[in-house]
């Protein structure tokens, strides 16, 4: 795992290229802290530096950038590429290896078969540039499922790129000024989604995608390699009718070789070990092919309703790992908070980055590299959000909708705290599984959804937790991108489906996999996901849904593997999440940092805000009126962001306004 950055410049600039270079990659030095290097070539301006994580061939013969045998490509390569050890063998024994990492083998595949050729036979997660000298191209390539990051745009009429905006932001004369359509953006979702970057200018490339740039001035070719779209329509054109059993061994069979290819590592390694379905299949798969115990790794909460470390330590202890958790107090998770900016140094705002932060730290204390079971919910069925939208659109649909408003101004009229106060009354009645919190806000957020037309609009209130950001962001336009991905999938067999794949092409790379890199690479730790393998991803779709969800549990085919090694009484419980009490600590422990964030002068600073909107729904989160812990939390996160970015211009608003009237 690394870090890799460049440029393709017109024209000299007056720094000199080398330290230009070595400047982007120290900025981001977290990613890769064994190694360095950096390639120029003087006479086109191609510049590429590299920081280097040694998994992989710890001598120097896996020093990058690396240069093919004969001479036409140089890449700069992040990530890993797990069977390159058969792609190596294909290649035969005409070729003189340097040395056996999976950069060199890369290398000669892109020589022998060019560079989609090659690509297509890759399993791994990877971003990386490529020069062909011999033709004066420069390419970038971003793995299917989008595990690793990659950011380009032009500064100055110069192409730049990176892992990660900091090492952009290097580049001479480089221009932070806020994109207030991305600030809509992430204030709906708490990310910004591709290939949208918070930076205008600069974009993300999309999963799947190769850029091909022909000069450093010119518009570059886009084109997808892999599409998770056209990987769902061939999955429903060719599912599966086979016996149950046989499926399931057909699934344990594939998700066991997609975990033995990153059990291969010349570092220690482990895996997170939440106590949940997904991590604990991998895990007891992983155990399974391992000589010795498993390390894995555990962060649990002493708050209830957030710990699940208690049920992952008995899952450790039937599996027979060596197993680390770790109790940590508020305090220890309050003291992440000012290490967010500079993580994710384009904002973000899913609270699940604070203890993912701390797991991937509790690991890098004793391995490089550890397996992570994220993928599931979106393949198999995992989120409530899923069946809970088509359940509510099938009773709505029958309901007319004059009715609907009148209920829905009945809900609106009842506050929420009058709700959770009767709820309270009535809680020795509901079953221990069945109990729910921020009743009240759930009723209110019901009534808003009475309002909608269809599960399309619906799951969008779902995802969304400022459901109107133009209204919050003064002069935004939000893009068409997760809305549009999700009006354009009509084609989908069931909302479920529909729901799943949005959340695999969207919410998956741009939320869950932004989460684990940054949280792990800042500690420099390599996560690797192994559901995410694109051949499992490929079969999950070929599965009918009785296998993803059946008679009501989601999970079924993983649960099925998971059983063959773990009791069903270990595993069958309600699911917690990873999050952290984020509501109560807004109004106790973090209240004098959010006072000052949220403080009207703080707020009008840039003028981006609606300062009135924000400062009513936090002085309703105060007075415990209302639970506005998402909301804010993505406004804070941003306010924190900006405070801590010095060199981030923000256009004036009556400039702007002007330009969009014009």
């Amino acid at each position: 795992m690394c870090g890799i950055a460049g440029f393709w410049q017109s024209k000299a600039g007056a720094e000199a290229p080398d330290e230009l270079l070595v400047r982007m990659g120290n900025a981001i030095r977290y990613r890769g802290p064994d190694d360095s290097g950096w390639f120029f070539e003087k006479a086109t301006g191609v510049g590429l530096i590299h920081r280097r994580l040694s998994i992989l061939d710890l001598s120097p013969a896996g020093h990058q950038p690396m240069r093919s045998h004969s001479g036409r490509y140089t890449i700069a390569f992040n990530g890993e590429v797990y069977n390159y050890q058969e792609i190596r063998d294909e290649l035969g024994t005409s070729t003189i290896w340097r040395g056996h990492s999976d950069t060199e083998v890369m290398l000669e595949a892109v020589d022998r078969w060019g560079l989609e050729s090659a690509v297509g036979r890759f399993v791994g997660m990877f971003a990386f540039a490529l020069w062909d000298a011999y033709a004066r191209r420069l390419y970038l390539v971003r793995d299917r499922l989008g595990i690793k990051p990659l950011y380009y745009g032009w500064v100055n009429g110069n192409f730049v790129f990176g892992s990660e905006l900091k090492a952009v932001a290097q580049y001479p004369n480089f221009q932070a000024t806020i994109d207030r359509d991305a600030l809509a953006l992430f204030m709906r979702h708490n990310y910004v989604p591709s290939p949208h970057c918070i930076y205008r200018g600069l974009q993300k490339l999309e999963p799947g995608s190769i850029l091909l740039l022909a000069g450093p001035q010119a518009e570059p070719n886009i084109w997808r390699f892999w599409s998770a779209v056209e990987i769902a329509k061939h999955g429903l054109a060719s599912r599966t009718h086979a016996e149950d059993s046989e499926v399931v061994e057909q699934f344990e069979q594939r998700l066991s070789e997609a975990i033995r290819l990153r059990m291969i590592a010349d570092v220690p390694l482990g895996a997170f070990l939440s106590g949940g379905v997904d991590s604990s299949t991998v895990v007891a798969l992983m155990q399974a092919q391992s000589s010795r115990p498993v390390k894995t790794f555990t962060i649990g909460f002493h708050e209830d309703g957030y710990n699940e470390a208690v049920h992952a330590g008995k899952i450790a202890e039937h599996l027979g790992t060596d197993h680390t958790e770790l109790y940590v107090t508020p305090q220890d998770a309050l003291n992440v908070v000012p290490l967010l900016p500079a993580m994710y140094d384009e904002p973000f705002a899913d609270v699940s980055q604070i203890p993912t932060y701390l797991v991937s730290k509790l690991a890098r204390e004793s391995v490089t590299v550890s397996l992570s079971g994220d993928g599931g919910d979106e393949l198999f069925g995992g989120y409530r959000r899923y069946f809970l939208t088509a359940a509510i659109w099938r009773r709505l649909r029958f309901i007319p909708a004059p009715a609907r408003r009148f209920i829905a101004r009945l809900l609106q009229a009842i506050s929420p705290g009058s709700f959770d106060r009767a709820y309270r009354l009535m809680g020795p009645f509901v079953p221990a599984g069945k109990r729910l919190t921020a009743i009240g806000d759930k009723a209110h957020k019901f009534a808003r959804m009475m309002h909608l037309p269809g599960p399309e609009s619906i799951y969008m209130h779902a995802l969304s937790h400022w459901p109107e950001p133009e209204q919050i962001v003064l002069d935004s336009r939000e893009p068409e991108t997760v809305r549009h991905f999700v009006q354009q999938s009509a084609w989908m067999p069931s909302v479920e489906e529909r729901m799943m794949l949005t959340d695999l092409a969207n919410y998956l790379p741009d939320d869950i996999l932004t989460k684990v890199d940054r949280a792990s690479m800042a500690v420099s730790l390599e996560a690797r996901l192994p559901i995410l393998d694109h051949r499992v991803v490929e079969f999950a779709w070929q599965l009918p849904m009785p296998f993803k969800v059946r008679n009501g549990t989601s999970k079924w085919i993983l649960r099925q593997v998971l059983y063959k090694y773990v009791p069903e009484s270990l595993i069958d419980r309600p699911k917690m999440g990873f999050g952290v009490p984020i509501d109560s600590w807004l109004r106790g422990p973090l209240r004098g940092w959010a006072e000052d964030l949220l403080s009207v002068e703080s707020l009008s600073r840039h003028q981006l805000f609606d300062v009135e909107a924000v400062r009513l729904k936090w002085h309703q989160h105060l007075s415990g009126a209302r639970n506005w812990q998402y909301l804010l939390w993505d406004v804070l996160v941003f306010q924190d962001w900006v405070s801590h970015s010095n060199t981030i211009d923000i256009v004036p608003l009556s400039a702007l306004s002007i330009k969009l009237r014009s």
